[in-house]
């Protein structure tokens, strides 16, 4: 019977390990999409503030 309580006990183990790496997983995930959207929101809002037509894209030098 001990070989058997065993057995069961490491397969008990073996799911709860399993059952933790699918959770950090799923978190990790999480937080990667949430760095993607951070990062494209960022990038959204340097676009709109990026200068328009001709301003100030001409710099006049006189030497």
């Amino acid at each position: 019977m001990s070989t058997i309580s065993g057995a069961s006990s490491s397969y008990g183990l073996e799911v709860l390990s399993a059952n933790l790496a699918k959770s950090a997983q799923k978190q990790e995930g999480e937080t990667v999409m949430k760095l993607l959207d951070s990062a494209a929101a960022t990038t959204t809002a340097a676009k709109s503030t990026a200068p328009q037509g001709n301003l100030g894209n001409a710099i006049n030098v006189h030497v």
